[in-house]
């Protein structure tokens, strides 16, 4: 990672989270933290409640209950918008890039909040971590490769310098070699230049790889959580979440 493209990054901080839909909560009871210069990843069967967590955290889902805080300040359903504007940057799993639009178009949606002397400027600045758009600039988005795709989305956030990254799925349906290259040079790489990485990660032994610490989520409540060297050394996490056991099966979240 030759630039910065994010701000120093902020603490995030959920306490006694509750969230859901039409009142009522998919995940309680949930205390999650992410700091500056660390990537924290949450992991778990699907159906546990991982996407509606982080929806809940930047505005997207209703907070039933408890708050959600950049640094100083409370966002709890604060909307999507002000939460952007604080510093907070969300790449969702699906919808993460306008499809008919070209690359160079998502890029200068992404800095709406720019003055326009600004956006190109920062275009540069995403081009030279993402050089591979370089020369897709007019391709419509819609037809990018996967992990093409991913990186889009990412640069759109990145527009906004944002302070805090909140990633959810971003290896979902990527070939292996692609998915490890996305997560060990790029998602480590925001942390390491002192950004907040949040990140939602289905490949749970791919996600311990690069984070400093890991929850892990099943029936929308937090049942474990540390380093991840602790976790994988203890023969539950093992067993429950590496090793393919029935949890695995329930149905997507």
């Amino acid at each position: 990672m030759s630039v910065d493209l994010s701000k120093k990054g902020q603490v995030l901080t959920a306490t006694g989270l509750a969230a859901g839909y039409d009142g009522r909560a998919i995940v309680s009871g949930i205390t999650v933290e992410a700091t500056p210069g660390k990537v924290v990843s949450i992991v778990g069967p699907n159906g546990s409640g991982k996407s509606t967590l982080l929806k809940s955290l930047v505005g997207v889902v209703k907070v039933l209950d408890g708050s959600v805080k950049v640094g100083d300040t409370m966002i709890t359903n604060m909307a999507p918008e002000g939460v952007a504007k604080i510093g907070v940057g969300y790449v969702p799993q699906i919808d993460d890039v306008f499809p008919p639009l070209s690359v160079k178009e998502n890029l200068e949606i992404g800095g709406y909040l720019l003055k326009r002397h600004e956006v190109n400027e920062r275009i540069d600045a995403v081009l030279e971590f993402f050089p591979r758009l370089k020369n897709m600039m007019t391709r419509k988005a819609g037809k990018l490769s996967g992990g093409e795709r991913k990186m889009l989305a990412m640069g759109r956030v990145l527009m906004l310098s944002p302070s805090v990254l909140v990633l959810d799925e971003p290896t979902a349906n990527l070939a292996p070699i692609v998915a490890t290259q996305l997560l060990e040079e790029y998602i480590r790489g925001f942390a390491d230049f002192g950004s907040t990485v949040l990140l939602v990660e289905q490949r749970a032994k791919a996600a311990l790889r690069i984070s400093n610490w890991t929850y892990v989520l099943s029936g929308g409540r937090v049942v474990l959580d540390g380093p991840p060297e602790e976790l994988s050394n203890n023969p539950i996490f093992v067993e429950s979440f590496l090793g393919g056991g029935a949890a695995t099966r329930a149905p997507k979240d």
